[in-house]
């Protein structure tokens, strides 16, 4: 058996892992890199096998940065199936289409300005045709359920706790004789996050693959997130303004606009008009409505107390067509813009920060990683100028990073997540990090017995 670190390798996004085994080729996740446009435009279209040799693909979540590149993998010739959770395919169908839509309205938008300075026009990442090739090749797996994606392999899906329908993959790989368990993490969910249910540990493992995106620290307590999230809110409210929140559009944003409803109900704030700007908004709420059983009990307990959905109530607005993103930059403050990307880098959230952000009475919200070379992560770093749609704008409005809303584990969590196996484990390999995540969680790990601990290069082999 081979694994080939493809994606998220001693980097955070365009998760892809290669495993070759009993002559076969599966394919964990397919993501999008994201960081520097020219870099990740060759990375993305650039896959370093042939598409055509892969047998099956097993995806953990619908995050871009694990299905992202779907599209041109499809287009590259892979005619296989996909795998993954129910919740995950509902997902990635409409998160794939928004990608899309969004690659080719960029690339419009860039090439009106390209065609008047008479320079050369530029592609789209990939198109709608490709989305629709992609999301044709899904294949349904409940939690739990044994399948066979290629000869000598049993695989299942076990609850992940990073957002509806995540999931860790478990593959049982029988090899001359032999059977061994490689257990691959996907992202690691925190315990007691709402909406989502809490991860399942591994178990029994020869091999396992683990993310280690914030392997440096240890998250603080949900709670506390939320109280200093209530305190931007109010402080933003006093000065009449704006509080711009770049979210992933499933999962953060759920999990912002459940924490809002809260301030509400329990009067920590006034009602003011929150805004979640992103065409694919409600079809997400759509989904998570048709798969009520993958809530946790926090969730289940603030519905039936408050009689009403957690992420529908007074004051709260789903926009769907660009006439009503626009409108919203025409109101005044107080009120909370939440729109995608999560890093900021395409969609609308780009428009409502142009508009926004050389405003003091205005606060701009980080609330996920942003990867380097992101717009998101110039913001959290605090730079005074930014470059939006190729215009310099000064940076006059706050910006305040609230780290503890990561849906990602934190050291301690994935610490009990490598112990919960640490007695079978044969290897442990560190994916979806950066050095500076990776390189405490090792030590930490070592502290804690572990040995034959590897943090892989992208395109690094490693023969088991």
């Amino acid at each position: 058996m081979k694994i080939h670190f493809d994606g998220a390798a001693q980097t955070v996004t365009g998760s892809q892992h290669l495993i070759e085994v009993n002559g076969y080729h599966m394919l964990l996740e397919c993501g999008l890199y994201q960081g520097k446009r020219s870099e990740s435009y060759t990375i993305n279209h650039t896959f370093p096998f042939d598409p055509k040799q892969i047998d099956a693909v097993l995806l953990s979540h619908a995050h871009i940065d694990h299905s992202g590149n779907l599209p041109n993998l499809a287009h590259d010739g892979y005619k296989g199936p996909v795998y993954a959770t129910p919740g995950t395919v509902s997902l990635a169908e409409i998160m794939l289409r928004d990608s899309g839509h969004i690659h080719e309205a960029d690339a419009g938008y860039m090439n009106k300005k390209l065609a008047r300075q008479g320079k050369p026009l530029i592609e789209p990442l990939y198109t709608i045709p490709d989305v629709e090739s992609a999301i044709r090749l899904f294949v349904k797996r409940e939690y739990n359920q044994e399948f066979e994606p290629v000869p000598g392999v049993k695989a299942r899906f076990v609850e992940a706790g990073h957002i509806l329908g995540a999931a860790a993959i478990v593959l049982d790989i029988t090899e001359n004789g032999s059977t061994k368990r490689l257990w691959f993490s996907g992202d690691i969910g925190r315990l007691d996050l709402p909406i989502v249910r809490d991860p399942v540990l591994p178990e029994n493992a020869d091999y396992l693959m683990m993310e280690c995106t914030y392997g440096d620290k240890v998250h603080r307590d949900p709670e506390l997130a939320f109280e200093e999230f209530c305190q931007v809110v109010q402080n933003t409210v006093k000065r009449k303004g704006k509080i711009i929140i770049p979210a992933f559009a499933v999962g953060r944003t759920q999990e912002i606009v459940f924490f809002l409803n809260r301030m509400f109900e329990n009067n920590l704030i006034p009602r003011i008009p929150v805004f979640v700007d992103s065409p694919l908004a409600v079809g997400v709420t759509d989904v998570f409505r048709m798969y009520p059983q993958y809530f946790d009990e926090e969730t289940h307990r603030f519905m039936q107390q408050t009689h009403e959905m957690a992420l529908f109530y007074k004051g709260l607005t789903y926009t769907r067509s660009v006439d009503e993103s626009k409108a919203i930059n025409n109101m005044s403050g107080p009120l909370v813009i939440i729109s995608a990307s999560g890093m900021a880098e395409t969609g609308r959230i780009l428009h409502h920060l142009k508009n926004n952000i050389e405003d003091a009475r205005n606060t701009i919200m980080i609330v996920s990683w942003q990867a380097p070379n992101t717009l998101g992560r110039r913001l959290a770093d605090q730079e005074k100028t930014i470059n939006i749609f190729g215009e310099r704008y000064v940076r006059k409005a706050e910006v305040v990073t609230i780290g503890g809303l990561s849906a990602h584990a934190g050291q301690d969590m994935l610490l009990e997540y490598a112990e919960a196996t640490q007695k079978t484990l044969k290897q442990l390999f560190l994916v979806h990090g950066e050095e500076r995540g990776a390189m405490p969680l090792m030590e930490k790990l070592h502290q804690h017995g572990f040995e034959n601990i590897t943090f892989p290069a992208r395109k690094q082999v490693a023969e088991l």
